[in-house]
């Protein structure tokens, strides 16, 4: 067996391919893994034949893989990071809260707390007790829209009230800022802040579910 040559020796022809001289010596190191003086008979045939091939690359004979002249360059791309599980119930509960309304959607709620903003704005011979009747209708149109959604009744309640009471505070904060500035406009703090809740509820009605 001495006598053969590197091709011989791993049973490939001379004008075998780079991918068969590799595939022909991986299944030979892999059936002769138990002989080290097979092994390295192997190997150095077939560092012989990668000489060879380098030698005829040389002289214009054929064309040797970038993956042989270069191996330095075989750097392997980083797998891609899978979202985490914290990320994917994050994304997942996103996806079950947002809504991607229709027109219909948000122009109907909107004309109706349009309408309700005016009423508060602009009828004040009833004072407070108007405003109360007009965030009762905005917490029951609130619940309606939510609710026709997906029919989930309870949910629709909860976020309407969650909006009324965040509305109804932070509204009572920031007229005390802004209310004594706008002298332009005759507007008292309760007003303000229910205006300010029902452009909440509009929010909530349109764009969760």
């Amino acid at each position: 067996m001495s006598d053969q040559n590197p091709y011989e020796k791993l049973g490939v022809s001379e004008d075998a391919s780079f991918d068969e001289i590799q595939d022909a010596r991986n299944r030979l190191l892999e059936q002769y893994s138990g002989d080290t003086k097979r092994l390295e008979m192997i190997n150095v045939a077939y560092d012989a034949i990668l000489m060879d091939r380098l030698r005829m690359r040389q002289e214009g004979k054929i064309k040797v893989p970038e993956r042989i002249r270069f191996p330095e360059r075989l750097v392997q791309t980083p797998a891609k990071e899978s979202p985490t599980k914290s990320e994917q119930l994050s994304s997942a509960w996103l996806q079950r809260i947002i809504d991607k309304p229709t027109p219909p959607d948000v122009f109907l709620p909107g004309a109706w707390y349009l309408g309700l903003s005016a009423i508060s704005v602009f009828y004040q011979a009833g004072g407070d007790q108007v405003l109360q009747l007009a965030l009762v209708l905005g917490v029951g149109i609130g619940i309606y829209f939510l609710n026709r959604k997906e029919s989930k009744f309870g949910r629709a309640v909860l976020l309407t009230l969650l909006g009324l009471i965040v509305g109804l505070i932070t509204g009572g904060l920031v007229a005390g800022l802004l209310v004594p500035q706008m002298t332009f406009i005759s507007l008292t703090a309760n007003q303000f802040s229910t205006v300010l809740t029902f452009i909440l509820l509009w929010l909530i009605s349109s764009f969760l579910r």
